[in-house]
C-alpha cells in the first residue's frame, strides 16, 4: 500500500511538472498582451474602452479585458477617379488620393472602429471637400502652366486643411491630400483641348509680337547710328572740300572710279566722257613731266 501510494505521488508531481509550462502559457496569455512599435492598442472590457497603450513592450490586462491594435504608421488610401464641376461649369475628373494615420485611438474605435471604417468615412470627406474647393476654380487655372498663376497646388492645400480638421474628431489625422492626375470626361475632350491649343496660339503671337518689336527698335536703333555716322562723314567732306577744293575732287573722282570699277565691270566711255576727265588730265600731266 505505501508503495503505491509513493508511486502515485510521483505520477502527479511528474504530470504537474510537464503541464507547468503550458499552464504559464496560458496565464501569460489571460493576463498579458505584448505590443509592437508600429501599434497603437486599446484595451477593452465588456466592449468598453477603458485604457489605450502607446509604449511598446509587455503589458498586463484581466482574462476578461480584449485588446485591439492599430497600425500607427503613414496609411494611403486611394480611391478611384471621380468627376466634378468647376467653377466656369467645366466637367473635371479628379484622381486624387489621402495620406492619414491613427491619431487618437479610442476615438478611432468609437467613430470608425477599423480601416475600412476609416476609409468610407475618409471617402465621402474627401469628395465633399473637392466638390467643394473645385467649384471655386475656373478650367484654366487648374490646367494652365503659367507661373503665377497654376492654382492646383492651392487647391490641394485647401482640401487639405479642410479634410484634416474634419476628420480630427473621428481620431484620424489627414497629412495631406494629392491629385495625381487630372482627366477630362470624354464628351468636352474636344473642347478642352481646343482651349488649351486657343491658349498656347495666343502665348506664341505674343511671344512673336514682341521678338518683331524688339527687331524693330534694333533696325531704329541701327538706322539712328547710320544717320549720324552719315552725318559725321558729309562734315568731314565738307571740311576737305574747303581746305583743299582740288584735291577733295580728286579723292571723291578715284572713289567713283573704286566704286564703279571692277575685276569683271566694262565701261564703254568716249573720250570726253566727264568720267574720264580726271584720268586724262593726270596722263596729259605725266606726259609733260616725262618731256622735262
Amino acid at each position: 500500500m505505501g508503495g503505491s501510494k509513493g508511486k502515485g505521488a510521483t505520477v502527479r508531481r511528474w504530470w504537474l511538472w510537464a503541464l507547468s509550462p503550458l499552464l504559464l502559457a496560458l496565464l501569460l496569455k489571460l493576463f498579458t498582451f505584448t505590443l509592437d512599435q508600429s501599434q497603437f492598442a486599446v484595451v477593452t472590457r465588456l466592449g468598453r474602452p477603458i485604457r489605450v497603450v502607446r509604449l511598446p513592450g509587455l503589458h498586463l490586462k484581466l482574462p476578461v479585458d480584449s485588446v485591439i491594435r492599430f497600425d500607427r504608421r503613414l496609411q494611403l488610401y486611394d480611391p478611384p477617379p471621380a468627376e466634378y464641376l468647376t467653377h466656369d461649369k467645366k466637367n473635371l475628373v479628379l484622381d486624387a488620393f489621402v495620406c492619414w494615420r491613427v491619431a487618437d485611438p479610442k476615438r478611432f474605435l468609437e467613430a470608425v472602429r477599423d480601416r475600412l471604417g476609416a476609409e468610407l468615412r475618409l471617402h465621402d470627406i474627401m469628395a465633399s471637400e473637392l466638390a467643394a474647393a473645385t467649384g471655386k476654380y475656373t478650367l484654366p487655372s487648374l490646367l494652365t502652366v503659367e507661373r503665377g498663376k497654376h492654382k492646383l497646388p492651392e487647391l490641394c492645400r485647401k482640401v487639405s486643411e479642410r479634410c484634416r480638421r474634419e476628420a480630427l474628431p473621428l481620431g484620424i489625422e489627414v497629412v495631406e491630400v494629392r491629385i495625381k492626375r487630372l482627366l477630362f470626361p470624354e464628351q468636352n475632350k474636344q473642347a478642352v483641348f481646343a482651349r488649351m491649343r486657343a491658349e498656347r496660339q495666343r502665348m506664341a503671337k505674343k511671344y512673336r509680337a514682341e521678338a518683331t518689336r524688339i527687331l524693330a527698335e534694333a533696325q531704329r536703333e541701327a538706322e539712328r547710328i547710320k544717320g549720324r555716322a552719315e552725318a559725321e562723314a558729309a562734315k568731314i567732306y565738307a571740311a576737305a572740300y574747303n581746305a583743299d577744293p582740288e584735291f577733295y575732287k580728286f579723292m571723291r573722282t578715284l572713289e567713283a572710279y573704286r566704286r564703279a570699277l571692277d575685276e569683271r565691270t566694262l565701261l564703254v566711255l568716249s573720250a570726253d566722257s566727264e568720267f574720264l576727265r580726271m584720268l586724262a588730265k593726270e596722263a596729259k600731266r605725266g606726259k609733260a613731266e616725262g618731256g622735262d
